[in-house]
């Protein structure tokens, strides 16, 4: 069992994780039609903005209430009612996400409460358009906690409440924010192939996997309908992925009856076995020849690949699911993990990281810590860190800002796996370091003990 180390400087030097109104916004980017909105001032949001932009390299639609200096000492009711009606007429959202940010939270307002009466006073402007509210500050938490209540209000706000009708064929899908739309899309497709029906809530690979669309549209375009998420009750099954998203799977549950099934990771053998036995008994057929073929050729890769990870040292930056899935997944090749840094502390999942310790903090702790590692695994804000250190690195997370395609490589399921272990054996023999005369002969250049070990030997 991993024992967490908490942070104990005064601040983050090279921070490594984004903030909880930013995971919101995450969440809320992958439904149809919606438009995120923080409720804080222009510049928290735009600097959100500006990650969201530089890692998808698409066009974000984000909003802000705008909070001036008056409206931090007095109260954002006012601004917020007024953003909500503006957003209302001007881009008819089929969603708005509300997410707090640290300026407004520090005064403690009923945000609940206004929300509400906002609704109830504006009820019949606001038709058609289901508003919903997260309680994120920015001194709290990080993007993994921000995405979880996001999905959890939705669920909380939209889904019809009550036992319904389940369809035996439809499935609930809640991915955590570290797999990528090239995931989320491999996912839904295996799902399909079984016959059922996958409803992923939220669904960033209908929203922001580059797609380009006949005519500007100010909301988000793709990913999850809010009629979907209104009949999330009818699903016969929920299947969270990563340990955040119990909770949301928890008010899922708890709100419409729908039993849930939680995997903490997608990228080990085991793991995805029992995925995909799972999907084979609730559809009553037997795992299409494709992913059998798939599951032989990861096999396959895991054999190759394992030569290159025998010994090698390891040192991630990460959340704490994505942390888990990554040490695993290395600890299973045979590498070590000798530095393993996260965000948050809040997460029962740190304790099954395969390390004897997790620093909670930041790329400076990650950088000490990884002194004499063979690979860092961190976002790209790890860079300077990596060549500092004069080790490679490898990018994952968010944000990825000075590569392409960084949300069209897969991560989980065996095809996930396959690509995974390539990319990582593909790192370390692009930096195999020339053997050196004294690494090859450990004898050569010996001293020697003059008095133990003479140098002639007299013959009679």
């Amino acid at each position: 069992m991993a024992r967490v180390l908490h942070q104990t400087k005064s601040a983050a030097v090279n921070p490594l994780k984004s903030s909880q109104p930013l995971g919101a916004a995450f969440a809320y980017l992958g439904v149809d039609g919606a438009m995120p909105l923080f409720h804080g001032s222009q510049g928290c949001t735009s600097f959100a903005l500006v990650l969201f932009v530089r890692h998808f390299k698409e066009t974000i639609p984000l909003q802000t209430t705008a909070m001036d200096e008056v409206a931090t000492i007095l109260g954002g009711a006012d601004h917020l009612e007024e953003a909500i009606l503006n957003l209302k007429s001007r881009t008819k959202p089929s969603l708005i996400g509300i997410c707090t940010t640290a300026l407004v939270e520090t005064r403690g307002e009923d945000f609940a409460g206004d929300v509400a009466a906002i609704k109830a006073r504006r009820a019949e402007e606001l038709a058609g358009t289901e508003v919903v509210l997260s309680t994120t500050p920015d001194f709290d938490g990080a993007i993994e906690e921000g995405w979880a209540k996001a999905v959890t209000s939705m669920i909380d706000g939209v889904t019809i409440a009550g036992d319904r009708v389940r369809d035996p064929k439809k499935v609930a899908i809640l991915p955590g924010w570290h797999l990528t739309v090239a995931d989320i899309e491999h996912i839904r497709e295996t799902v399909e192939s079984f016959g059922l029906t996958p409803v992923i809530l939220p669904d960033v690979s209908g929203s922001l996997d580059g797609t380009v669309p006949e005519r500007w549209v100010p909301t988000t375009y793709g990913g999850t309908s809010v009629e979907d998420i209104r009949d999330l009750g009818t699903c016969f099954q929920a299947i969270a992925i990563g340990e955040h998203m119990r909770a949301p799977a928890e008010a899922l549950q708890a709100r419409t009856g729908v039993p849930y099934s939680l995997f903490q990771q997608l990228s080990g053998l085991k793991s995805i076995d029992r995925f995909i036995t799972m999907l084979a008994l609730i559809s009553g057929k037997p795992v299409p020849a494709p992913i059998r073929r798939r599951r032989a050729q990861l096999q396959d890769a895991l054999l190759d690949g394992h030569f290159h990870f025998g010994g090698k040292k390891i040192a991630i930056g990460a959340e704490p699911d994505h942390l888990y899935q990554l040490s695993t997944f290395f600890l299973g090749l045979g590498a070590e993990i000798s530095a393993a840094v996260t965000t948050t502390s809040g997460s029962r999942i740190l304790s099954k990281v395969p390390t004897d310790t997790v620093q909670v903090g930041d790329l400076s702790d990650l950088e000490f810590l990884a002194e004499g590692a063979d690979l860092l695994v961190t976002h790209s804000h790890g860079r300077q860190a990596a060549e500092r250190l004069g080790i490679p690195l490898m990018r994952v997370g968010f944000p990825i800002f000075d590569r392409l395609g960084s949300q069209h490589k897969l991560s989980v399921l065996y095809e996930g796996a396959r690509t995974m272990i390539f990319e990582a054996a593909n790192i370390f023999q692009a930096n195999i370091q020339p053997p050196t005369p004294q690494g090859l002969n450990p004898f050569r250049n010996r001293e020697t003990d003059n008095d133990s070990c003479p140098t002639s030997i007299t013959r009679h």
